[in-house]
C-alpha cells in the first residue's frame, strides 16, 4: 500500500495507525526554530513529529505543536509524536523516568511512540522493559528501536514479550538496508526512515534529478516518493517553510518498476551517520 496523501497511515502490529510521512526535528535549534518548523508542519497537514531527549528540542516541539494544533484546528488525538530515550538512561527506571521527563518538556500526556534511540550493548533489554511496562500500562501507544541491526533485534526478541513495533534507521538510496528491510517485514517491524536525504548529499545525483524533471519534480521528492513506494516511513527535516511544503508534495505521481530498480540501485552501503556497531557510546 503507497500512501495517496499526507494524513495516510500504516497500522503497526498492534494496530495503532502511524503515518506514513512526517517531519523530523534532528540538528533543530530549541526555541523559535523548533517552535516555528513543527508550527508550519502542522499547519499545511503534517500530522507525525519526531523528536528526541538527546536533540534537546522537546520543549519548542511540545510548544509548536500546541501552536500547531491550535492553527490547523485538530485535537491531540489526531497527531502521532514520537521521542527516544538516549544512552545515558537506558536502565530500567531511568528510561521510566527519561519518558517521564520528555513528556514534560514537550507538555504531553502521553506519546505516540517512543523509541530506545541507540543499541547500546548490556543496557537495551533492561530500557526494553521499560519501555514494555509503559506500554502495558497504557502510557505510550506503541514502542520500538532505532540503529538496530538484525543481530541487535534477534537478541532482544529472544527475550522480549513485545516486539518492538517500528525499527527507526538511517536509510537512503545510498544505504538500502535490504536484509534489514527484509527481517523487519518477516517480523511484523514497520522501518522508519532517518536522514532519507542523506543530509543533502543526494541532492545533485543525476539519476535522482533525471527521474524528477520527468515528473517536475525535485530529487529530494523523488526520494521520498520512493521511500513511501518501498513501505518506509519517513521524516524529512526542514526548517523552511517552502521546503517543509515541497517535502510533503510527493502523493501526486508515482515511480515505475524500472525507476524504483535504478533508484535501487544506488545503493552503496553507505552511511553519513555513525554505524550502531562502531558508535562511541
Amino acid at each position: 500500500m503507497t500512501a495517496k496523501n499526507l494524513a495516510d497511515t500504516v497500522t503497526l502490529h498492534n494496530g495503532v495507525k502511524m503515518p506514513w510521512f512526517g517531519l523530523g526535528v534532528f540538528k533543530v535549534k530549541d526555541g523559535n526554530e523548533a517552535v516555528s518548523s513543527v508550527r508550519t508542519a502542522i499547519k499545511h497537514g503534517y500530522r507525525s513529529i519526531d523528536t528526541a531527549a538527546i536533540y534537546k528540542n522537546e520543549e519548542g516541539t511540545g510548544q509548536g505543536i500546541r501552536e500547531g494544533m491550535e492553527a490547523a484546528g485538530i485535537s491531540r488525538e489526531e497527531l502521532f509524536v514520537t521521542s527516544k530515550v538516549w544512552n545515558s538512561d537506558l536502565g530500567y527506571e531511568s528510561a521510566i523516568r527519561a519518558y517521564e521527563e520528555s513528556l514534560e518538556r514537550l507538555g504531553l500526556d502521553y506519546l505516540d511512540l517512543y523509541l530506545i534511540h541507540w543499541p547500546v550493548e548490556g543496557k537495551y533489554k533492561d530500557a526494553w522493559r521499560a519501555l514494555e511496562k509503559l506500554y502495558k500500562d497504557g502510557r505510550v501507544k506503541a514502542i520500538g528501536v532505532s540503529n538496530f541491526h538484525i543481530h541487535h533485534l534477534e537478541d532482544l526478541l529472544k527475550e522480549a514479550e513485545i516486539t518492538p513495533m517500528v525499527n527507526q534507521v538511517e536509510y537512503h538510496p545510498r544505504l538500502t538496508q535490504k536484509e534489514l528491510h527484509a527481517f523487519c517485514k518477516e517480523n511484523g517491524i514497520q522501518l522508519e526512515a532517518w536522514s532519507p536525504l542523506m543530509q543533502g548529499e543526494l541532492l545533485n545525483n543525476e539519476v535522482l534529478q533525471e527521474i524528477g524533471e520527468k515528473y517536475g519534480k525535485s530529487s529530494a521528492q523523488v526520494i521520498l516518493r520512493w521511500d513511501l513506494q518501498n513501505e518506509v516511513v519517513t521524516i524529512p527535516k526542514s526548517v523552511k517553510e517552502h521546503r517543509i511544503r515541497e517535502n510533503a508534495d510527493v502523493f501526486d505521481f508515482e515511480l515505475s518498476d524500472v525507476e524504483m530498480n535504478s533508484i535501487n540501485e544506488l545503493n552503496e552501503d553507505r552511511r553519513v551517520g555513525p554505524d550502531p556497531d562502531n558508535f562511541d557510546f
